[in-house]
């Protein structure tokens, strides 16, 4: 699923390509992409784009006439940038933007067709798609340790909850997780203030790294390879391989469509984590997926305003 830094970047690289001009038209190859009816999403067109910013990752489309665009890429979700007019080629093309200079086209990959798009009017119904997750890169450390005080769940649901922290997700969880030197499976409530101290400056440092770091691969162009498995990362996706900062096997947990990777001897004390202690300390906190986790703070359809 993209997250912060993925969403950050597909936004900056947009802004020189759409802010300023008209959304000619949006062509579906299915309408069950949209998840909203009131106002009905012709009523876009012909409107400019005079605003992007990002919801925890989603994307936003703000359109003149006080109108916005809510993009959820979900996990298979990805965009691109082609000449204006083209064709949606192959069965993971969902939909086109049609704008003067080029079209972005929306894919999803799999049978599963997850992505949604809403259309909704004014600030207070685009409040409605914010699950509320505290901005990592902008709260100081009480506000973050605040947030992750208010609910006892382990450290890895805590880090991907996006009612509790904006933008994070499977991947940078464990890249945070990894370099603060913490155990996904320790509580949120029962860290000492010292391993707060550490998560908060963990994460900032992690997804503003990362943001950098995608931001020079991309250059002028458009981010074509969002990916949740990236070299450079240390453990996410390493399974086997070494920890750059030990040289001891990166281990994983598996729990239904979850998995975390982690550095037993950075992170545990040398400990291995069984599946079995994973299930069941997860088993009343955890989704057995994260797109399920996403789906529970999924707005649903619109409804018809007065």
């Amino acid at each position: 699923m993209p997250e912060l830094p993925d969403v950050v970047v597909y936004l900056e690289a947009l802004g020189p390509r759409i802010l300023g001009q008209e959304l000619l038209g949006v062509r579906l190859r299915s309408p069950f992409l949209v998840r909203s009816f009131d106002p009905p999403l012709r009523a876009a067109e012909g409107r400019r784009v005079i605003g992007l910013r990002r919801l925890g990752k989603r994307l936003v489309f703000a359109l003149d006439g006080g109108l916005f665009l809510v993009l959820h890429l979900m996990i298979a979700g990805r965009l691109h940038w082609r000449a204006a007019g083209a064709k949606l080629a192959g069965r993971s093309a969902l939909a086109a933007f049609d704008f003067p200079e080029g079209s972005l086209v929306l894919t999803e990959a799999g049978s599963k067709k997850r992505a949604a798009l809403h259309l909704v009017r004014g600030e207070d119904e685009l409040a409605r798609h914010d699950p509320g997750g505290l901005e990592v890169l902008e709260a100081d450390f009480a506000a973050f340790r605040g947030r992750l005080a208010s609910e006892s769940h382990t450290l890895k649901r805590a880090l991907t909850d996006p009612r509790l922290l904006s933008g994070i997700g499977n991947a940078y969880s464990d890249e945070i997780l990894h370099r603060a030197r913490l155990s996904p499976l320790k509580l949120s409530t029962r860290l000492t203030a010292e391993e707060s101290e550490r998560l908060w400056a963990a994460a900032r440092a992690t997804l503003a790294e990362w943001v950098e770091r995608l931001r020079r691969e991309t250059g002028a162009g458009f981010p074509e390879k969002v990916t949740a498995f990236r070299d450079g990362m240390a453990v996410h996706g390493r399974y086997g391989q070494p920890c750059p900062a030990c040289g001891a096997p990166v281990q994983r947990l598996v729990y239904a469509a979850n998995e975390s990777n982690y550095c037993a001897r950075c992170q545990t004390a040398g400990r291995l984590l069984a599946d079995r202690a994973l299930s069941r300390l997860l088993k009343g906190d955890w989704p057995r997926t994260l797109e399920e986790l996403e789906e529970r703070w999924r707005p649903t359809a619109t409804t018809p305003t007065s």
